[in-house]
């Protein structure tokens, strides 16, 4: 598995809550100032994540050391991928139908910093399908020897998205603020079947992998 093979799935990781929050934010009271500390909250908690993962999976692969239990080790960590990707499939899938906000995104009209940066983070590391998103991530780098810093474009690119309602802000004013409750109903409408799109994308890469 290389660097390119998992870019993909930061569509995935902003897919949903993540990227509503964003658009919220950028159409609040303080737009710059909240956007910021949310992006700073999802990325760290991104990096804690994604490095926690790595040193797992990069244990049991040292710990597999030795020619043919090198392989093995290999193999037995992108069975483990496939799973955890198949699983994540099936949970989105069958939240699909979960199309209104929760109520507590009302909230982020008048959100402060700090709530935005709390948020962020908790986002983040507390909901399962993107833990499954970058421990599938980790583990297909870790599992392939690839170095810890092969984790940061992925990082990147996840916050690059999760940044467009804002960039957009900046960059067209009031043309972007009147744009974004349009984009928010469609991406709360339709994010869940870009987000399978992508993980069949990753599957068969993993999968090919493995013949």
């Amino acid at each position: 598995m290389n660097l390119l093979g998992v870019l993909p799935l930061a569509v995935v990781m902003i897919a949903g809550p993540q990227i509503i929050a964003a658009i919220f934010l950028a159409s609040s009271r303080d737009p710059k100032r909240s956007s910021l500390a949310f992006l700073t909250g999802a990325g760290l908690a991104m990096l804690v994540a994604l490095t926690a993962w790595y040193v797992v999976f990069h244990l049991v692969r040292v710990a597999g050391s030795g020619h043919d239990r090198h392989d093995g080790t290999r193999r037995a960590i992108d069975w483990v991928v496939l799973l955890v990707l198949l699983a994540l499939m099936v949970r989105v899938f069958v939240r699909r139908k979960r199309t209104q906000p929760p109520k507590w995104m009302g909230r982020l009209q008048q959100a402060k910093p700090r709530y935005a940066f709390g948020l962020g983070f908790l986002l983040f590391i507390a909901m399962p399908s993107d833990q499954a998103n970058m421990l599938a991530v980790a583990a297909s780098l870790a599992g392939h020897d690839k170095p810890w810093w092969h984790l940061l474009p992925f990082l990147f690119l996840t916050l690059l998205l999760l940044a467009l309602p804002l960039l957009a802000l900046l960059a067209f004013g009031q043309r972007a603020a009147a744009a974004l409750p349009k984009i928010r109903n469609w991406a709360n409408d339709h994010s869940w079947v870009v987000s399978e799109a992508v993980i069949l994308i990753f599957i068969a890469i993993v999968g090919s992998q493995m013949v």
